[in-house]
């Protein structure tokens, strides 16, 4: 309210000075009087425009506050840009100069605006091509999060890892700007299907039991998560169906390895995007638990040889 009423002030004294400029002229008629009258004119009308009427019309209808914001600055900038376009037109007499004139301000103010600008670009570009929407978990540059907005500017996304170990939440609240989306890829974990793949690595001692292992490993691992398999052939299909995807394997699999110090075993499964690390976390703890009952399974570790010589 105080706002509104500073700026009826300012189109008072805007009116007042226009008035006595025509009062002047009147009895001191001047050419560039009359100039510099129609420029007040000018500014009063643009000021009146995009300072009172507009944003009574506009703003009110928008509740949200970065909407409101970001429409009152270009608010603000295409009234500046129209009051100096008026001025050049006013004051320039010759058509050449006028053109001049007009490109050197275009120029510099898409050059000052050029990020502002991308970033509109990236909004289009992200609500048409949906290239993620409020709730998918998304990788751009070095942030990873779930988005909770997508502004005129930019995206805020809730992030996740950062100095947190694990796919949980750090409390950071992260500000993108949608130009990322222009030059960067966008990694999207959650688009089309809910669900990835993951790995979980486990390294035996070569008098192991590893036959044993790996047959157990893939059973309790299809335990923990054959309830997630026909949802995600499921999500598979209809993606098949959108894009040009291959047949994936949906079944726990482990995978062999030999290395100098161990049998390396890598078990591949099905895991919940938004629920990797618990899944892990469980997983692990069933595999160590039968581990820990079995004489025939032990897990390694590097070892070295120190020989020692007598001098």
């Amino acid at each position: 309210m105080k706002q509104i009423y500073q700026q009826f002030i300012i189109l008072l004294i805007l009116v007042g000075l226009t008035a006595g400029l025509v009062t002047v002229e009147f009895f001191f008629p001047s050419y560039y009087l009359e100039k510099t009258i129609a420029s007040f004119i000018a500014l009063t009308i643009v000021f009146c425009t995009f300072r009172l009427i507009l944003p009574t019309l506009v703003l009110r209808s928008l509740s949200d506050q970065k909407s409101r914001y970001t429409l009152k600055k270009i608010l603000n900038i295409s009234s500046v840009v129209i009051f100096m376009s008026v001025l050049a037109l006013l004051w320039i007499e010759e058509s050449t100069s006028i053109l001049v004139t007009s490109s050197i301000i275009g120029a510099g103010i898409a050059f000052s605006l050029q990020d502002v600008f991308k970033n509109f670009v990236g909004a289009a570009i992200i609500l048409i091509s949906e290239t993620y929407r409020i709730g998918d978990r998304i990788e751009i540059g070095d942030h990873v999060g779930d988005v909770i907005d997508i502004g005129i500017m930019d995206t805020v996304i809730m992030e996740i890892r950062g100095w947190v170990r694990g796919d949980q939440v750090s409390g950071r609240v992260i500000s993108i700007p949608n130009a990322s989306v222009i030059n960067q890829p966008v990694i999207n974990y959650t688009k089309d299907h809910s669900f990835i793949w993951d790995e979980l690595s486990l390294p035996l001692t070569y008098d192991s039991n590893w036959k044993l292992a790996i047959s157990v490993i893939e059973d309790l691992i299809l335990e923990e998560v054959k309830s997630i398999i026909p949802i995600a052939e499921e999500e598979l299909q209809s993606l098949g169906e959108k894009y040009f995807v291959l047949k994936r394997a949906t079944k726990p699999a482990v995978y062999i390895s030999l290395t100098d110090n161990w049998i390396q075993l890598d078990a591949r499964y099905i895991s919940e995007a938004r629920n990797r690390r618990q899944i892990k976390n469980a997983l692990s703890v069933k595999i160590m638990s039968w581990i820990e009952s079995r004489n025939d399974v032990e897990i390694s570790s590097t070892t070295s040889t120190i020989t020692l010589k007598q001098g």
